[in-house]
């Protein structure tokens, strides 16, 4: 890693994983494969700002530590890049035992419990789900009811989510970056000290 942490991604130790490294990594990995429109791809690191702004809209109590788990939530792809569900559902198990033991490491880095709890992951994969639907019809092409058939319809509207028109138009790297670490760091400053 750029940090100068060699990280095991077979046995990721939290010991070698770095803010610095996941916005990296997450900001240069381009979601749909690239297949957007606009001078950048879409990243990793602004879909995660983006889930993480359609998650808090949806779940205005929430925990800081919640949000920070939210904004984290493909934090795995800094290493391992972004594929589709799909194909992680083909490959088979050793596939996602290695993402799960990633994300683990991850958070268990910022001091955020080791798993999600059902309940919370739920919400998570729906402003996720959210997400993909408005990246699908905004930036790859999709129809509305193509997109709706894949990742459902969503519960809040564009309109509804302040500075929405910035989170979906694509970022150059260093924003994307920026932006990443800058939602980071609000929210683990509300995260009370152990």
């Amino acid at each position: 890693m750029l940090s100068g942490r060699r990280l095991d991604i077979l046995d990721p130790s939290p010991m070698d994983v770095e803010l610095s490294d996941i916005a990296h990594g997450l900001a240069r990995v381009a979601r749909w494969n690239g297949q957007t429109i606009g001078d950048y791809p879409f990243s990793v690191a602004q879909h995660s700002v983006l889930v993480l702004e359609l998650f808090r809209a949806a779940n205005p109590d929430a925990s800081s530590a919640a949000l920070l788990q939210t904004l984290l939530h493909d934090a795995p792809e800094y290493v391992m890049g972004d594929i589709i569900s799909p194909f992680k559902t083909a490959m088979g198990g050793n596939y996602k035992d290695v993402e799960n033991r990633l994300m683990s490491a991850i958070y268990l880095r910022f001091s955020l419990p080791a798993t999600v709890p059902a309940a919370l992951k739920k919400q998570m994969k729906k402003a996720d789900q959210e997400a993909a639907y408005f990246e699908a019809t905004t930036l790859a092409g999709f129809e509305p009811g193509e997109a709706t058939k894949f990742f459902g319809e969503p519960g809040v509207a564009a309109f509804e989510i302040e500075q929405f028109d910035r989170l979906i138009q694509p970022w150059p790297t260093r924003q994307a970056h920026d932006r990443f670490i800058a939602s980071f760091e609000t929210i683990a400053t509300l995260i009370p000290a152990a």
